[in-house]
């Protein structure tokens, strides 16, 4: 899940946006985002493809894929 955090981090930086703005632009709590960012094994991944398709990706176990 590391991977995916810092792919989120890295993404919501480069359109400028605060962790609490991405969170209310996808629909997610502000402590998941926090989490997923920190890298935190726990997340449920179906919030993770919620926060992965505001740029167009989506988690597979074992891989991350654009959305086709």
């Amino acid at each position: 899940m590391n991977k995916i955090g810092k792919y989120i981090k890295e993404k919501r930086k480069s359109v400028g946006l605060t962790q609490e703005e991405f969170a209310m632009r996808a629909g997610l709590g502000l402590r998941f985002v926090r989490d997923l960012e920190q890298g935190k094994e726990t997340v449920r991944l179906d919030k993770v493809n919620q926060a992965l398709a505001m740029f167009g990706m989506v988690a597979v176990p074992g891989k991350l894929d654009r959305e086709e």
